[in-house]
């Protein structure tokens, strides 16, 4: 006996139905946030050090950079403090400039901001 024998619904007949369907309409306005300020601060430090690494060897900063700018670290706030952490240490070591350190203090503000906000419920 084959299949269709065995289960006279089969093959599956599709029936149509009069839902109606809606489709996800593209916001027309954006309200800019502390998430976005911090991904902005983090790609202004990033391009900075990208500057850099053409006179001295940034690749281990780019690499914790890059990190700290993960999905995982956005879902993580708190890694994404301890990987900040450890960036200004490497910074140090690496010496780089005062305007990269400058943009490095501005990640570090915003960071701790947009914690506080968390902490309060704003965000998230």
């Amino acid at each position: 006996m084959d299949r269709s024998q065995r289960n006279p619904s089969f093959p599956f007949a599709l029936v149509a139905t009069s839902l109606s369907m809606s489709f996800y309409q593209e916001p027309s306005y954006y309200e800019k946030t502390i998430l976005s300020e911090l991904q902005g601060a983090w790609k202004l430090l990033r391009d900075a050090v990208v500057t850099e690494h053409e006179t001295k060897d940034c690749s281990q900063l780019l690499f914790h950079i890059d990190e700290a700018m993960s999905w995982e670290s956005v879902r993580n706030i708190e890694h994404m403090k301890n990987t900040l952490v450890l960036i200004q240490s490497i910074a140090q070591q690496v010496n780089i400039s005062d305007e990269t350190t400058e943009l490095m203090e501005d990640v570090r503000d915003i960071l701790y901001e947009t914690l506080e906000e968390i902490k309060n419920g704003s965000v998230l």
